[in-house]
C-alpha cells in the first residue's frame, strides 16, 4: 500500500499518518511565527504594540454564563475586568521579561490583551465574579432573575365538573 508523502524544502519527504488531514489554522500560525521571527530578527523586535485576543470558553447554564479565559503568567494584578450591560471586557498586559542577551525566538505573547464578548439575554453585573487559577481567568455572569427559565407546573382540570 502506498502511503501519501509531503515534500520538504530540500528534496526530502516524510510520510503522512493514515488518516492526516491538513489543519489549515495550524499552518497559518506557522507561517506568521515565521514571518514574526524574521521581523523581529532583521528590526530588532520593534514591531507595534497591538492588542491581542487571548483563547477563551464560553458555558451557559441556566443561572449564568461562566467565561474561562487563558492568561498563563498573568497576575491579579495586571487584568481588568469589567460587565456593561451585557458586554464582558477582561484587558490587561503580560509583561516583557528583563533578560540578559539576545532573544532568539518568541512563542510566548507579551504586551496588551482584550477579550470581548457580548452576551445574549439580561445579566445581573452586580453579582459578576472573577477567579484565577493556575493560569485560567473564570469570570462568572449570572442571569438577571427574568432571564433565568422559569418551570411551569401543569395542572390537570376535572373536566366533568363543566355539566
Amino acid at each position: 500500500m502506498n502511503m501519501p508523502v509531503r515534500s520538504h524544502r530540500g528534496g526530502a519527504t516524510a510520510e503522512r499518518p493514515l488518516g492526516w488531514a491538513r489543519n489549515p489554522l495550524t499552518e497559518f500560525d506557522e507561517l506568521l511565527n515565521q514571518m514574526s521571527g524574521l521581523l523581529e530578527s532583521t528590526v530588532g523586535g520593534a514591531t507595534p504594540a497591538a492588542a491581542w485576543t487571548p483563547l477563551a470558553d464560553v458555558t451557559e447554564t441556566d443561572d449564568a454564563f461562566e467565561v474561562e479565559i487563558e492568561l498563563p503568567g498573568v497576575k491579579n494584578k495586571d487584568v481588568h475586568v469589567e460587565a456593561n450591560g451585557q458586554e464582558l471586557v477582561v484587558a490587561g498586559e503580560i509583561k516583557e521579561k528583563e533578560r540578559t542577551g539576545v532573544l532568539r525566538r518568541r512563542a510566548r505573547r507579551t504586551g496588551a490583551f482584550e477579550y470581548r464578548l457580548r452576551l445574549p439575554g439580561e445579566v445581573d453585573t452586580e453579582r459578576v465574579t472573577a477567579e484565577m487559577s493556575t493560569g485560567v481567568l473564570t469570570v462568572t455572569v449570572p442571569k438577571a432573575e427574568a432571564a433565568k427559565p422559569r418551570h411551569i407546573q401543569v395542572t390537570e382540570s376535572d373536566e366533568n365538573s363543566a355539566d
